[in-house]
Order: structure tokens, then C-alpha cells, then sequence
């Protein structure tokens, strides 16, 4: 006899089909385990998870990746689980964050796999967060009350009727879909591939922007030049996978690190818009400091209505951050400030053109002040006459923020990077709720804000930068500049900086940065299939002249269900991460004690999901209570 001939009243198992499962899935999963007992009323579920890379870690946090690449984040500031901290409707399960499972089960699994343990205020190995993932998912799997069976393949279709369909042709019934599918490949805009053709024309080797790690470096030949436009993680990636990775070393004597090279590495000319790298991590915690709700850009001062960037959100956001710094500087280093906190408080409340008179009167250091487009652009203004004194000046610059970013008398850094994230909430909630045109979005948050608090929040690792300095030192990695302009001359590349009177010819060009998301130009097969159908839509984004800013994100509501072009929503067809336009929380995880917006996300998506799910006669007691 059937399950439905001896238990009538028992409805069949409900299916769900998460596409994608990297940290986003496990973390939701999770979720979805805490609250269950309380929302699902024993109806059987099976789970499918389809990724053609291993669950847990995904296609970013693979094992199958080089040993030399490094978080940029310290051990004690990533977790996958809930804490007290997170504001959510489902109960909390606390689990390990990277630091503790490291001390603990974590230490057994890493000697196995050959990988040095990391203490909690280093940037660990990425393999080492590959491993804590791939462990976090066989404990999540052990506390799902369903079946759950993976998939290493991709899925290529899905149907009107919701059936998802895998490249080798199997098809999956589901109740529910999660697209959870992380950074997409997109195909190359109308510039790259007009690069790639001149390039190739020429015989020269052209690498556009990509994941660093995915990269073919095998055109960038020994001690040959190499134009490097990008100075953030990428380049970074980069440089480790062209020195280290091709043979060289390092040592330390008398706290100067030496590089050895191998004679197997390229010459990397590296510029950017900025000029230079991204500031070091914070090499240091100072207790009680952690983000705290925002004064000045809230909800309330932003209202309901559209918004000008420029005008309604900018000052607020000058003003947030100034705020920040300069608190921390009068209650933690009161010796290096003139007058009193409230008089000064006042003044930002009040901020009016003379507020930079008021900070130089009462903060008589000029490194003790905040003033954002000096931070953003330090070299704006600058020239230099040959490419050597550009050289030095940089090399001190970045020996300057070594120095600074592991001392907390220079706590107010501290304290601007907790507001940062605290901005970034307050900006995701305005653009999810359509606060911002499609202009601003792109060109004044996507690209001008999300590339300042890059810069400011999320550089390597100090000892990157120390390594950098090295290379420099050894003659491999030379600075090139601002606003570094390239173009092929005949047989080679050319690049020029404004500011620095040099010229710089190589035969290969590397643009070290992630492409810019644009879902209409994924390269997916299966979204590309729903954009195509109308089941999804995605934003086609044009400035006010009528110029087309490119594709943007996939379109959800505020609870992640996706919409539709025809403007209807899909009940049982969720979306989540950096391809979803005001999905939070893209990484999939968080710091501990943060309160995540993406682990809010997490739960509410979840306890939707659940609900969905439940027996039919649970749903109609609900929905008569």
C-alpha cells in the first residue's frame, strides 16, 4: 500500500529545490532548521541542492583552491550562526563562530587537511573558512528535518510549471525554488571584447575583469611587464598568485620582510582611479566599540519620497561619519583635542560651511581629522615630475597606513568602519524601498559609495600590504599611478597616469577587478531562460539624459519572493544574494554580535518558506486564527 492509502490524511512530501549552495544556502538552511518544529507540523520535506561545486563552501569558498590566498576578514570576525545579537522572529541556535571552531573541532579537521591553525586576530587562509563551511553544512544537515540530497551539476531550466531542470536532463518537482547563486559570469561588455579583439590583433595578452582566482595567468610571462588597472582584493590575489605562487619567498630580518624571487614572475605596473591600495584591516579591537545605530541617516530623515543622492543623502552620510570619528576621538584621546565633546557635537548637529574651521580649531592635528574626499582621494592635486619621486612618495604612504591601522590611538579609524556598515544598512533599505533612481543607485552608490567603503573597509590583510612593500623593493611590483589610462600602440600597451610624467609600455594588460553585475549579460542558462520568458525581471537601468547605464539586478519584493515583468509576484520562487537588488548580506555570513542583515533575511525567508510548506488544515487553523 501507498503512504496515502494507509495515512489518508497525510499530504505527500513538499519539495524544495535551493540552485546555488554556497554559505547563502547553508546559513537559510539553517534557518529553516530552528524554526521547523514550531512552523512545519511534521510534514515530510525533501531538500535539493544543485551546485556544480561542493555545498557548503560554493564556487568562492571552494577546497579546490591555491593555499596562498587569504580572507580579508580576521578569524574572530566571521560566523554562520545566529547570536543574540540578530533580530528575528525564529529561535536563536547559537553554533561556533570561525575563531571558536577553530580552537576547538575545527583544530583536528585542519591538521588533517595539512592547514596551520589560525589564531583569532589573524586573516586565516580562504581554505581555512572552505573547511569550517564544509563542516557547518554536515552539522545543518544533521538538524533538517528532511531529506536532502545534492546535485554537482548546474541547473539549466526552469519550468512554468516549477520544474527544475540539471544539465544531465533529470527533472526536480519542486513546491518551492531558492535562487541562491552568488557572484554571476556575465558575458563581456561592448569595451572588453573590443579589447580583447585589438588585443589579439596584436599579439598581445588582454585579461578582463574576473574572479582572480578563476584566472588564466599563464599569458603573463617572467620578468616581462605587465599594466595591472586595479588596486583592491583582485590585484591583490594577483600579486600573491604571481610571486609566491611562482616560487619566491620571503623572510623577515631585523622587522623588514625581504622578497627572494624565483625569475618566474612578471613586472606588475599597477594604477587605479584612486592610485593607490585599498587601506590595511584594522589590526586591532578596542572594547565596547561596535556599530551602533545611525544618527543622522535614518529612516525617519529620509522619508518616504525619491531621493537626490547628492543632495538628501551625502551630507548625512559626511555627517555620520564625522560623527563617528570625532566621538571616539574626544572620549578615548581627549589630550588631542581642544573644548569640550557637547560644544563640538553641536557644531555637527548644526553642520554649516564653517564646520572645517570649527574641527581645525579643535583638533589640532591634521591626522586627527575626518574630511571624507581627502580620505577617498589621496592623491588628488598631486603631481609628481618623474616616475621615481611617485615611487618613494607612495612607498611612504602605504608605510604611513601600516603604521596607523595596527594602533588604536588612531581608534576613531575604528570607529568609521563600524559606521560604514551601519550606512550600508540604512542605503539597502532606501534602495530596496525605490528611494533611489537608477542613476544614483548605479553611479552614486554601486559605484562612488560601494568604492569608497572598499577603499576604507575592506583592504587586505596588514601583512599584504608589508609583502607589497617588499615586492616593490625587489623591483617586482612598481606603482603607476592615478587615473591610469591605457590604450595599445601598434605592438604594446600604453599606459599613462595625470599625475606622474611616465610613460609605461608591456605587452599584457590586467584589469584586476570584479566585473560589474549585470544580470541581463549573465552567461547562466537558467536565469537567462526566465529573464527571456518573463518569469523574472531585472532592472534596465538609464540615466536622466536617456543613457544606458547597462542590467542591474534581478527585481524581489521585500521578502524576496521574485517579481515578474508583468509586475506580479511569484509566490513560491525566491531570491537571494548580490545579483538581487537589495538582497542583504551577499557573503552569507557575518561578524558575530552584528546583528547581520543578511541572517534577518535568512530567518524571514525561512519562516516564509515554512509556512508555504505546512499542511494544508495547519494553514486553514492559522488563517481562521
Amino acid at each position: 500500500m501507498s503512504v496515502a492509502e494507509l495515512h489518508p490524511w497525510k499530504e505527500p512530501p513538499a519539495t524544495i529545490v535551493f540552485v546555488g549552495g554556497g554559505p547563502r544556502t547553508v546559513g537559510l538552511l539553517e534557518r529553516f532548521a530552528a524554526s521547523a518544529p514550531d512552523l512545519l507540523d511534521g510534514r515530510d520535506v525533501e531538500i535539493h541542492v544543485v551546485d556544480p561545486y561542493p555545498v557548503g563552501g560554493g564556487r568562492i569558498w571552494r577546497r579546490e583552491q591555491s593555499r596562498l590566498l587569504w580572507m580579508n576578514s580576521m578569524t574572530s570576525d566571521v560566523t554562520i550562526f545566529t547570536d543574540e545579537s540578530v533580530e528575528c522572529d525564529g529561535p536563536i541556535v547559537p553554533g561556533p563562530d570561525l575563531a571558536t571552531w577553530v580552537a576547538g573541532e575545527g583544530a583536528v579537521i585542519l591538521e588533517k587537511a595539512g592547514i596551520e591553525q589560525p589564531g583569532p586576530m589573524d586573516f586565516p587562509p580562504r581554505l581555512v573558512q572552505a573547511e569550517y563551511l564544509a563542516w557547518v553544512w554536515e552539522r545543518v544537515v544533521r538538524d533538517l528535518p528532511a531529506t536532502v540530497t545534492t546535485h554537482r551539476e548546474r541547473a539549466v531550466e526552469l519550468t512554468a510549471d516549477q520544474r527544475v531542470v540539471l544539465e544531465s536532463g533529470r527533472e526536480i518537482a519542486a513546491a518551492a525554488v531558492i535562487l541562491a547563486l552568488g557572484y554571476l559570469d556575465r558575458l563581456p561588455t561592448a569595451s572588453e571584447s573590443a579589447w580583447a579583439a585589438q588585443a589579439a590583433d596584436a599579439g598581445l595578452t588582454y585579461i578582463p575583469p574576473g574572479y582572480t582566482a578563476d584566472v588564466d595567468l599563464d599569458g603573463l610571462w617572467p620578468k616581462s611587464p605587465v599594466i595591472v588597472r586595479g588596486f583592491g582584493q583582485a590585484f591583490i590575489d594577483l600579486m600573491v598568485l604571481l610571486t609566491e605562487g611562482r616560487g619566491g619567498w620571503y623572510d623577515e630580518c631585523g622587522g623588514l620582510l625581504t622578497y627572494h624571487p624565483s625569475g618566474d614572475e612578471p613586472v606588475l605596473y599597477v594604477g587605479s582611479r584612486r592610485g593607490v591600495p585599498y587601506h590595511a584591516k584594522l589590526g586591532y579591537t578596542v572594547a565596547g566599540t561596535k556599530p551602533v545605530p545611525t544618527r543622522y541617516l535614518t529612516a525617519e530623515a529620509l522619508g518616504d519620497g525619491l531621493l537626490d543622492f547628492d543632495r538628501d543623502v551625502a551630507p548625512l552620510i559626511d555627517k555620520e561619519l564625522a560623527y563617528a570619528h570625532y566621538k571616539q576621538l574626544f572620549t578615548a584621546h581627549p589630550e588631542r583635542v581642544v573644548g569640550s565633546w557637547t560644544e563640538f557635537e553641536n557644531a555637527l548637529d548644526e553642520w554649516t560651511p564653517g564646520f572645517e574651521a570649527v574641527a581645525a580649531s579643535a583638533v589640532p592635528d591634521p591626522a586627527d581629522r575626518f574630511v571624507r574626499s581627502e580620505i577617498d582621494r589621496p592623491l588628488a592635486g598631486r603631481s609628481f615630475e618623474d616616475g621615481a619621486g611617485f615611487e618613494r612618495f607612495m612607498t611612504g604612504l602605504i608605510e604611513g597606513d601600516l603604521v596607523r591601522r595596527a594602533d588604536p590611538a588612531y581608534s576613531a579609524d575604528l570607529a568609521v568602519f563600524n559606521a560604514l556598515l551601519s550606512i550600508y544598512s540604512v542605503l539597502s533599505r532606501a534602495i530596496t524601498e525605490g528611494q533611489l533612481s537608477d542613476e544614483d543607485r548605479v553611479r552614486k552608490v554601486e559605484t562612488e559609495w560601494h568604492g569608497f567603503f572598499s577603499f576604507v573597509a575592506s583592504g587586505p590583510p596588514p601583512r599584504r600590504l608589508e609583502e607589497l612593500l617588499a615586492l616593490h623593493r625587489a623591483g617586482i611590483v612598481r606603482f603607476a599611478g592615478p587615473d591610469l589610462d591605457v590604450a595599445i600602440d601598434n605592438d604594446h600597451f600604453v599606459a599613462k597616469s595625470p599625475g606622474v610624467a611616465r610613460e609605461i609600455q608591456a605587452r599584457a594588460f590586467v584589469e584586476a577587478r570584479l566585473p560589474r553585475p549585470d544580470v541581463l549579460a549573465t552567461t547562466d542558462p537558467l536565469l537567462r531562460g526566465l529573464l527571456d520568458s518573463g518569469a523574472l525581471a531585472a532592472d534596465e537601468l538609464f540615466a536622466a539624459d536617456g543613457t544606458s547605464l547597462g542590467g542591474g539586478q534581478l527585481k524581489a519584493d521585500s521578502r524576496s519572493r521574485a517579481i515578474r515583468a508583468d509586475g506580479s509576484t511569484h509566490e513560491a520562487l525566491f531570491l537571494l544574494g548580490p545579483s538581487v537588488s537589495g538582497s542583504a548580506g551577499s557573503s552569507g555570513f557575518s561578524r558575530p554580535h552584528f546583528n547581520g542583515p543578511g541572517f534577518r533575511q535568512n530567518d524571514a525567508v525561512a519562516r516564509d518558506l515554512l509556512k508555504l510548506l505546512a499542511p494544508t488544515v495547519r494553514k486553514e487553523e492559522r488563517h481562521a486564527s
